[in-house]
Parts: C-alpha cells; sequence; structure tokens
C-alpha cells in the first residue's frame, strides 16, 4: 500500500483519461460499421474495448507492484526472447493475413500481434544488455564490435517483423534501437553515423518513388501505400482512397467537428475506422480542438517518461524510460502522419485510442513500468535529500 500512495499522476491520470477517450471513440467508430459489415450488435467492439482497457488497469497495477529486477534475470530475458522468436517465425508461416500483413496469430478465439510484444521485449534485452557494457562504453578503446550481440539480436527480430511485412512495426523497433544505443553512452560518431545513414535512405526512397514509375510494383501492397501517399488524390479509387476520405473528414469537422457520433466518413467510406484512422473520425467529431487535447495528453505522456529517464540515476531505468517514450513518440507520429497524408499508412494505431488488445497491454505495461521506474527515482532522491540534510 506504500507503493500505491507514491504513484505519479502525472503519468496515471492522462492514461486514464485517453483510455476513457478511447473506449468512447471506438464506440462512435465502429457502431455503424460492425452492423453493416459483420450484421453484429454495435456494442460488440465497445464492451471489447471496455474489457481491454480493464485487462490494460490491471496490467498497469502489476507492473507496477513487480520488481524490476526481474526483468533483468538472465532466465527471464532468455525465455522471452526464445517465445518472440518462435510466434514471429511461427507467425511468417502460419499467420493470418490482414490487410496484407501476417500480422496475427489466433489463439482461443483471440487475436493476439507478437509485434507489438516485440517492442517491450526488445526495449527490455536492450536496456540489460547495453546497461551492463556501459563501463566499456566510456572508455577510448571502445569498438563497434563490443555491441555485435544485441545489435544481432535487435536486428534479428526486426527481420522477422519486416517479412511478414509489417513496415510499420519495423520502423519503430529501429528506432526504438536506434535511441537506446545512442543513450547508451557509445561514442557519438557511432550514433551520428546511423542517423546520417537513415536519413539519406529515406531521403533517396521518396525521390525514387516520386519520380519513377517501376512497372513491376503495381501489385506491391507495401509500393502501393508509400505511393498513396505521395499522390493520394490520383489513387484516390485505389491504394489513395482511405487516405483521401481521411482527408475529407478532418477538413468536415473544422475548429469544433460536427458533434460526437455525426460522422459522415466513418459511414463506408473509411474501412475499418475504429482501428489506425479513428484519429480521422476524431477530427470530424470533435474537430482540430478536441484532436489537440488529445495529442496533447499523449505528448505530455511521452515528455513525462523522457523526464523520468533523465533524472533517473539507474542506467537500466533510464534506457527503458527511453525507449518507452520512444515507441509512444514515433507510434503517435506515424498514425497522425497516415492519417494527414504525410506519410505512408502503416497500420500503426494510436495509442490508448485505437481498438484492439495487444497494444493495450502493451502500452498498459509501458505505464506500468513507468509508474515503477518515477517510484524509484522519487525515493531514490528523497535518500540523497535525507542524506544532505
Amino acid at each position: 500500500m506504500k507503493k500505491i500512495r507514491h504513484v505519479d499522476y502525472f503519468i496515471l491520470v492522462p492514461y486514464l483519461i485517453l483510455c476513457a477517450i478511447g473506449i468512447v471513440m471506438v464506440y462512435s467508430a465502429s457502431a455503424y460499421w460492425v452492423q453493416r459489415q459483420y450484421g453484429a450488435a454495435e456494442t460488440k467492439y465497445l464492451v471489447q474495448q471496455i474489457l481491454f482497457v480493464i485487462l490494460g488497469i490491471g496490467t498497469v497495477f502489476f507492473f507496477y507492484k513487480m520488481s524490476l529486477k526481474i526483468l533483468r534475470n538472465r532466465w527471464v530475458l532468455f525465455i522471452l526472447m526464445s517465445t518472440l522468436l518462435v510466434l514471429l517465425v511461427y507467425l511468417i508461416l502460419h499467420g493470418r493475413a490482414v490487410n496484407g500483413a501476417s500480422a496475427w496469430i489466433t489463439i482461443g478465439g483471440f487475436r493476439l500481434q507478437p509485434s507489438e510484444f516485440a517492442k517491450m521485449i526488445l526495449i527490455f534485452y536492450l536496456a540489460h544488455m547495453l546497461s551492463s557494457r556501459e563501463n566499456s562504453f566510456q572508455q577510448e578503446n571502445f569498438r563497434l564490435h563490443q555491441m555485435w550481440q544485441p545489435l544481432f539480436m535487435a536486428g534479428v527480430i526486426m527481420f522477422l517483423v519486416f517479412i511478414e511485412p509489417d513496415t510499420g512495426g519495423f520502423a519503430i523497433l529501429f528506432l526504438i534501437t536506434l535511441v537506446v544505443v545512442m543513450s547508451s553512452g557509445i561514442p557519438m560518431r557511432y550514433g551520428l553515423l546511423w542517423v546520417l545513414g537513415l536519413i539519406a535512405t529515406g531521403v533517396l526512397g521518396y525521390y525514387i518513388v516520386s519520380h519513377y514509375h517501376f512497372a513491376g510494383l503495381e501489385n506491391n501492397y507495401a509500393y502501393q501505400r508509400l505511393v498513396a501517399a505521395i499522390h493520394p488524390f490520383e489513387k484516390a479509387n485505389a491504394a489513395g482512397n482511405q487516405v483521401v476520405n481521411s482527408l475529407y473528414a478532418i477538413n468536415h469537422g473544422g475548429w469544433f467537428g460536427v458533434g460526437l457520433g455525426m460522422s459522415s466518413q466513418k459511414l463506408g467510406y473509411l474501412p475499418e475506422p475504429y482501428t489506425d484512422f479513428i484519429l480521422a473520425v476524431i477530427a470530424e467529431e470533435l474537430g482540430l480542438v478536441g484532436t489537440v487535447v488529445i495529442l496533447s495528453l499523449l505528448f505530455f505522456l511521452v515528455m513525462r517518461f523522457f523526464l523520468i529517464g533523465v533524472r533517473s540515476k539507474n542506467t537500466y531505468h533510464t534506457l527503458i524510460a527511453y525507449g518507452i517514450a520512444t515507441m509512444m513518440l514515433v507510434q503517435t507520429i506515424f498514425n497522425v502522419g497516415a492519417v494527414a497524408g504525410v506519410i505512408p499508412v502503416t497500420g500503426v494505431t494510436l495509442p490508448f485510442i485505437s481498438y484492439g488488445g495487444s497494444s493495450m497491454i502493451v502500452l498498459s505495461m509501458a505505464v506500468g513500468i513507468m509508474l515503477n521506474i518515477s517510484y524509484h527515482s522519487e525515493r531514490t532522491q528523497r535518500k540523497v535529500e535525507k542524506t544532505h540534510a
């Protein structure tokens, strides 16, 4: 009970508000769709999302009370990594294909998305491996081969996610790895080379797709999504349909929206509007003001996570905080960018708002761990203050 009294409300309150908003908006976005497409009760996804949130709150409590030392145990890490690799390989061979990607495994009637859990498991693994090597990173004779094991394992996970194919998940895992590795204390020249290479690859890829036509890729799902992001209205009747309807929804919403439940784009125009394009429904119903409020809560959480990482005196805790903050930040940016037609649609959900059990559990796990780290940082600070008093 002592630990509960010291909970970080700057994390817990925004989390609960976002989950509540998510429940309301999932119902608003899904009611018509679920009746029209599946002939099911309009409350089907509402009930499921409420159950996901309840399970998520339980997950927050569990990871807040849990000792983080458990996650550093080599056998626990081995079991987590081995299970993840088995699931990813099984997924590629036997996974259920949805929207061009074999990203889900069905277990007992429930759909599990291993790439969501890969984000947190990779953060645990990298934080442990890199924090245990931090002394060698400070030495002038540091060599990149000292990083081969964590980078190799991260590369294997990213590769398996990429060939599902889940390009959004791959990009998030890559950026998590980039931020955690650069924050581990390695010489900056290695990190800068990585960043410059990433930027150059992105710019080159955008230029090539914008200026050249590739005859052999017309039916490639990922390529079509990339083209649709660059020329959405030219592909309005094909791959650009979702983006175009999303832009119509944003424009229709204006500053204050048309009213909760009154979106027209969710009435058969936006496919599955309660998932990765739920922000378009929010923009239409609640307007720019409502959208900004939701995004402000998300970015507040991200900044809070980064701040906790900066203040922590424990390198392991710091790297976990940076990894989780990066995961949430990139996921939010990818979702907003896709809805606004700025970046390709990757199927990345809006944290705490979009419908989905795997995403809610993983994000709730992240919140519980950040509450745990915040508590330990505060306790350490109190001990220091008592010592100097």
